[in-house]
């Protein structure tokens, strides 16, 4: 496109967008747009660590009637993975026209939340979780404040708080354990908490004297109720889990817990540290000290104490203090030391889950093609594996994929109950390489194999992880170098096959 003919951008921006944003010739225009809501962001986060919070509220309204967030939101809320997913209108913005149009509807004057549909999805102790659906409009406007109360966030989180964030992962929480618990001389004492319900008990009060935002649309987000077996109920405290802001809502919540677990007891104890520290990931959380006694009189009660004024309480039956070489599951991973030597593994829980999810799908395909089967097993047992690459779990792989295996000859058996093994294994498994037993469809050219093949996760190169420096943030300019060398590390290792060429 030459000089003559390239739009300005800043005059689509501003005369409200003649062109359908929508449409897939709009990425510099959308690049456009989102460096003005980054600009934004910068500010408030630098106003934020400044402590001008009438400049933050100010930026915030800024943020918020900009034309450049309002169209980010819509096309958040239109291309995640909610998109086909209506609320209690029934509505859907599925068409590029509808969605340019949602720009216009965002609106604060006159803005009244709708109900939250509520759906229950299964829990992995057998319970359920409540879910509750916003409408396409909320959701968008829930989208559009989030913009604006993110840079407050994370400016002011917790310096090991993983959970939610941009930037951070699951790795780097079980990192930072393995920082904290692996040598001789570190603790040896875990707190395990689990906060009751934290999503359905968060206190509405203090939800609107602590959170940094338009405090009339998050008191109508938060009074809004919910509609079930066509019922409305009202809601009384919490913020409705499924909701776009929520994850933000609940992380500011429970910031501070840090500070209040290093103050609840002396540095030293005589010559002794305490060596308390905190890693969280949302309302999942584990606290490291030298001595059980630490953790149970003074580190708990203050932890108790300090939940009590958010309207929470910890779980009794998943809160208790262990050693570390009993060890304990942390986000689905082990941690336990043998002989002194810290081993972090994938727990006996996460494994089962995937030999049963595996075992289902199985049985629920047992007439399928064998082409179906592997599309369907491939990014379950592939995910499950980029989880754990990062710690000690070639043991478990190759275990998993034996397991697998078996179950997998059980289905090809059943199908062809009359055939002689080797005839079964001729037809449902070939020889890739160095291996002779490879669950594939396909044929072998020369030493290439033409076709769809099974994924083994003992075929995935472990590779440690690098944690995140924990002051980096993303609205912060000095880290903003860092963060993208470290995304643009992290995108190219998830990609093997690109760096193969293949």
């Amino acid at each position: 496109m030459t000089a003559e003919t390239k739009p300005d951008l800043s005059n689509l921006v501003r005369t409200g967008a003649p062109k359908n944003l929508f449409d897939k010739d709009s990425r510099k225009l959308w690049q456009h747009l989102e460096k003005q809501v980054r600009r934004l962001q910068f500010r408030i986060a630098k106003a934020t660590r400044e402590g001008r919070w009438n400049k933050v509220k100010c930026l915030q309204r800024l943020l918020t009637r900009s034309f450049a967030a309002k169209a980010l939101a819509v096309k958040r809320v239109t291309q995640n993975r909610g998109k086909r997913t209506c609320g209690v209108d029934g509505r859907l913005w599925s068409t590029p026209k509808s969605q340019q149009k949602a720009i216009s509807l965002l609106r604060h004057h006159g803005y009244k939340p709708m109900p939250l549909r509520r759906i229950y999805i299964p829990k992995a102790n057998g319970k359920k979780r409540p879910l509750g659906i916003p409408t396409m409009l909320d959701r968008a406007m829930q989208a559009l404040e989030e913009q604006a109360l993110q840079p407050v966030a994370e400016t002011l989180a917790d310096r090991h708080s993983y959970g939610f964030r941009s930037n951070r992962s699951c790795a780097d929480a079980i990192q930072q354990c393995f920082a904290c618990l692996a040598r001789k001389n570190s603790a040896q004492w875990v707190l395990e908490c689990d906060i009751k319900g934290c999503f359905d008990n968060i206190s509405h009060e203090w939800l609107l004297n602590n959170i940094p935002m338009d405090k009339g649309i998050l008191k109508r987000w938060l009074k809004a109720g919910y509609l079930e077996n066509g019922s409305l109920y009202s809601t009384e405290a919490g913020t409705p889990q499924g909701g776009i802001c929520s994850p933000v809502l609940a992380n500011m919540t429970l910031d501070g817990l840090e500070v209040i677990v290093k103050n609840s007891f002396p540095a030293k104890i005589g010559t002794q540290s305490s060596k308390l520290h905190v890693i969280r990931y949302a309302d999942d959380m584990v606290i490291t000290g030298a001595s059980r006694e630490i953790l149970e009189q003074y580190v708990k009660p203050a932890i108790s104490q300090f939940l009590a004024l958010r309207g929470l309480e910890l779980s009794e039956e998943k809160t208790h203090v262990v050693h570390i070489n009993t060890g304990f599951d942390f986000l689905g991973q082990n941690i336990r030391k043998y002989n002194d030597k810290l081993l972090i593994k994938p727990s006996k829980k996460g494994v089962k889950a995937l030999l049963d999810k595996v075992r289902q799908i199985t049985h629920k395909n047992r007439q399928a093609k064998q082409v179906n089967l592997i599309h369907l097993l491939n990014p379950i047992i592939r995910g499950w594996a980029n989880y754990h690459r990062h710690i000690v779990s070639k043991s478990t792989f190759s275990r998993v994929d034996s397991i697998i295996w078996e179950r997998l000859w059980w289905w090809a058996k059943r199908r062809h109950s009359n055939k002689r093994n080797r005839w079964i294994h001729k037809r449902y498994f070939h020889r890739i390489g160095l291996r002779q037993h490879v669950f594939a469809v396909g044929w072998l050219i020369g030493k290439e194999f033409i076709g769809k093949k099974l994924f083994l996760a003992s075929d995935l190169s472990i590779q440690r992880h690098r944690k995140v420096i924990c002051d980096a943030t993303p609205f912060d300019p000095q880290w903003v170098s860092y963060l993208n060398k470290r995304k643009l590390k992290h995108s190219v290792s998830e990609m093997p096959g690109l760096i193969r060429g293949c």
